[in-house]
This record gives structure tokens, C-alpha cells and sequence, in this order.
């Protein structure tokens, strides 16, 4: 049942158009912090709150993790109680995290406003493909969908790029205070241009809800806690044993519920879990290098943080000149071909990457392309396939779940290379889990970077070597669906 709701007398709507321009803007400010707060990453490990390398590893998972556990029940309660209102909320939410993050005095308060920020960013994203949708004519709204996911993928490059400026003042608490003026000033927008959508009757399935944020948590909790308690210690096994418990207890409410918030019976549509792993595999690579691109900018390079931001840049070229063209190619060669060549592409870009981590920036330029290429083949071709795959009046669940598999997938590729890059580094520098805490214990500089630049070209191998296995099944499980 659907309850339309009357629009506001005298109040400008935005046109289509402008919808996705301002959902664009939105999407740019929740996807970019998740990446800026990579480049903070070296100021906050050498702050006074001193956090050692399982916390620093919280300080940047911790938003990401809340993110996508509740980014499906923000898109939820969009269609339930309307996408304006929440998407409005959600930016207040948003501005107040940020806040909060912006005056932490200690390691415990930051990551409060980090898991704050992360509830608005659930219910900010969601509702922006929610909004888009309903804004945009039918014939126009495919279109519209492939900018939105070009814009998504580069949101990791402008979050480099503000966030290197904003950083270069020396500050990170700087990062989240420029934050809030931006948060409200969208919401403003969103107060005034955008239309108010229909309602629809949804359960917010709270106990399904509930036990998949624990599955997450148990399961990130287990690899962030690896390094620093042991791959054998019980609170990592427990983790690991209580992640897969509550998975299935999470699968089972799902199939008993009348009402699931998400129907585990959808991920028998092929198109749905080849998509949605395809989008994790994707931000699994993507978030792994921009965690540890940063600190290699900075540590091994010695590049300034504004000039580690701007160093990125050669990878959003192909998602700027892709958006015009790889809907073309999808359209010749079909989405599977796509898909591998995109899964390649990261992969060896990864790699590649991994070799150049101390060469001539230009070597470094030219493997950023190649992984920016990747992104530019997979995003716009999974974005349609998961959107086309749920009904439209689910819009927002749709737009949930495209955003928890994004985050999930960062959150992953944060926890997974953060534990290989300080695994490795541990074995050389006793005493020390991080870069910062080793710098500030020795004089001797040049061999704490020794020991840090292979490390971090370890995990970003790995990373490659996830991506390249993990997207070969997306691409299987895609190529027989369309069989």
C-alpha cells in the first residue's frame, strides 16, 4: 500500500536534473570521508591520543563498518517513512558525528562520533538512490543511475583530493570540522528542492537487523584483532566461530520472517549476488589502496599530505572519460565480458602498484590509471545490474544493499591489508605496531620506511590477489545466468 504524500505549497522542487546533481554532492561528501580519513590516518597515529594499530584500524573502520551494517535498514526506512525526511535526517546525523569527531579528546570519544557519522552516512546514501529514482523519468533514469555510480566511484578521489587541502593545515581535527558546514548545507538543499515520495508499508525487521550488524561486527573484529591478540588467540577465534553462528541465525530469521528486511531468498537472483559481490570484490581493492596509499605517499615518498591527496588524481581519469563510453561497451561485448576485463584490470593495477611503491611517480601515475580503468569498466555495469534486478517500489532496499556490499567491501579491504601491512611490519620492528610509534621511538628513520614499504607492497599483493579469484567467480556467476 502506498501513501503519497502532498508537497509543500510554495517551496522550488529541483528538477530531475538538479536531483542528481544534489544527490551527487551527497554521495560524494558520505563516500569521500571514507577515504580523507586515510590521509588523516599518519596526523591521528602521531596526535596526542597516541592510538595504537588496532585502534588507528577502528578509527577508520569503525564508520564504514556502521555504515553497511545499517545502510540496508536506512534505505528501509526511506521507503517506509519517506526518502526526504530521512535523507534529511540522515545529513543532520551526519553534521553531528562529524562534530563530535572534530573535538574528541580521547580515542573512545572519536570513535563515538565515527560510529555517529557512520548512522547518518547509512541513512544518507541509500535515499540518495532512492531520491534519484523517483525524480528521474523512466526513460531517463538509466542514464541517471551510471552518473550516480560514476560519481560514487570517484568519491574516493575527492576524498583524497578535500581532504589532502583541508589536511595540509596540519590538523585533522580540521577534516571533520569542515565536515559540518557541507552536511548542513545539503540538507538545507534537500529541505527545499527535493519532492516528497511515496511511503510504503515495510517491516524494519528488527531482530534480522540486529543479528546481521553483529555478524559484521564479530567478523571485522576478528581481523582488525588478529595482528595485535594472534591469528590463535580465543578472542579471535570466537570472533571468527561467533560471526558464523550469527550468520546463519541471521539467514534463518530471514527465511522465518514474514516480512524480512532483506529476503535471503533474493540472492538466489543471480543477477542480485553476482552484482553485489561484484560491488564488494570492486570496493574490496579500491579502499584496501586507499588506506595504504596515504601512508605510502607520505611515509615512503615523503610527499606533504595535500600533495598524497593530489597524487591520486591520475586514477579518476578513466572514471571521468568512462561514464560517456563504457555504457557502449557493455551494450557490444555484454556485462560478463565487462566484468572480467574490469577484475583484471584492478588487479593487475594492484600489482602493479605493489612494485612501484618508492619508483618515479610516473611509473606510479600510469598503475593508477590502469586501476581506475578497472573501476570505470565495473561500476557503472554493476550499478545497473543490481538496480535492475529489484522491483522499483523497493528503490531503497536496492539502494541499501548496493551501498552495504560498497562499505562492507571497504570495510574489508581496510581491516584486511591494515592486519598484513602491520603482520609484516611487526617482524621487522620490535616494539612498535604502527609507522608512527617506530619513527617516534628511533633515530633512525630509514629503517623503520625499510620495513614499511615492502610490508604495505605484501598487502596490496594480496589485495590483487583477492580481487582477481574473488571477481572471477562474480564473472562466472554472471556468464551462466545469462546462459
Amino acid at each position: 500500500m502506498t501513501r503519497n504524500d502532498v508537497l509543500e505549497p510554495h517551496r522550488p522542487v529541483a528538477t530531475g536534473r538538479g536531483v542528481l546533481v544534489g544527490v551527487s554532492v551527497c554521495t560524494l561528501l558520505v563516500v569521500g570521508l571514507v577515504a580523507a580519513i586515510n590521509l588523516a590516518a599518519p596526523l591521528i597515529a602521531a596526535s596526542d591520543l597516541r592510538p595504537g594499530a588496532a585502534a588507528l584500524l577502528w578509527i577508520v573502520d569503525a564508520y564504514v563498518v556502521v555504515f553497511a551494517c545499517l545502510v540496508i535498514p536506512g534505505g528501509a526506512a526511506g521507503d517506509r517513512f519517506g526518502r526526504k525526511g530521512i535523507l534529511l535526517a540522515g545529513l543532520l546525523v551526519f553534521a553531528a558525528g562529524a562534530a563530535l569527531s572534530a573535538v574528541a579528546p580521547t580515542v573512545a570519544v572519536l570513535l563515538a562520533g565515527r560510529v555517529v557519522t557512520g548512522v547518518g552516512a547509512a541513512l544518507v546514501l541509500p535515499n540518495c538512490v532512492g531520491v534519484l529514482v523517483h525524480a528521474t523519468a523512466p526513460e531517463r533514469r538509466g542514464r541517471a543511475l551510471v552518473i550516480w555510480g560514476t560519481v560514487s566511484g570517484l568519491g574516493g578521489v575527492v576524498g583524497n583530493l578535500g581532504g589532502g587541502a583541508v589536511l595540509s593545515s596540519g590538523s585533522w581535527r580540521a577534516l571533520f570540522a569542515v565536515v559540518v558546514p557541507i552536511a548542513l548545507g545539503c540538507a538545507l538543499w534537500v529541505a527545499l528542492g527535493v519532492r516528497r515520495s511515496g511511503r510504503h508499508d515495510r517491516s524494519l525487521d528488527p531482530a534480522g537487523t540486529l543479528l546481521f550488524v553483529a555478524t559484521v561486527v564479530a567478523l571485522l573484529g576478528g581481523i582488525v584483532e588478529g595482528p595485535e591478540r594472534g591469528w590463535t588467540s580465543p578472542v579471535v577465534l570466537g570472533a571468527f566461530g561467533l560471526s558464523v553462528v550469527l550468520g546463519v541465525l541471521w539467514v534463518r530469521s530471514g527465511l522465518r520472517a514474514a516480512h524480512p528486511l532483506l529476503d535471503p531468498r533474493l540472492f538466489r537472483i543471480r543477477a542480485l549476488s553476482g552484482a553485489s559481490l561484484g560491488m564488494l570484490v570492486t570496493w574490496f581493492g579500491g579502499f584496501g589502496l586507499f588506506f595504504l596509499n596515504a601512508s605510502l605517499l607520505q611515509y615512503a615518498r615523503g610527499y606533504s599530505v595535500l600533495r598524497a591527496g593530489l597524487a591520486i588524481l591520475p586514477l579518476a581519469v578513466p572514471l571521468l572519460v568512462g561514464s560517456r563510453f563504457v555504457p557502449r561497451l557493455v551494450a557490444r561485448i555484454g556485462i560478463p565480458r565487462t566484468l572480467a576485463a574490469a577484475f583484471v584490470t584492478i588487479g593487475a593495477g594492484l600489482a602493479g602498484l605493489s612494485w612501484t611503491a618508492v619508483a618515479p611517480y610516473p611509473a606510479y601515475a600510469a598503475w593508477s590509471v590502469v586501476v581506475g580503468l578497472g573501476f570505470a569498466l565495473a561500476l557503472p555495469a554493476l550499478t545497473a545490474e543490481l538496480t535492475a534486478a529489484v522491483p522499483a517500489e523497493q528503490a531503497g532496499v536496492a539502494g541499501g544493499l548496493q551501498s552495504a556490499t560498497r562499505e562492507l567491501g571497504s570495510a574489508l579491504g581496510v581491516a584486511v591489508v591494515g592486519t598484513v601491512t602491520t603482520a609484516v611490519f611487526s617482524e621487522h620492528v620490535t616494539g612498535a605496531r604502527t609507522v608512527a610509534a617506530a619513527l617516534a621511538a628511533t633515530t633512525d628513520h630509514a629503517a623503520v620506511i625499510d620495513a614499511f614499504v615492502p610490508a604495505a607492497a605484501t598487502a596490496l599483493r594480496v589485495a590483487a590477489a583477492v580481487t582477481l579469484v574473488a571477481g572471477l567467480l562474480v564473472v562466472v556467476t554472471t556468464a551462466e545466468r545469462r546462459r
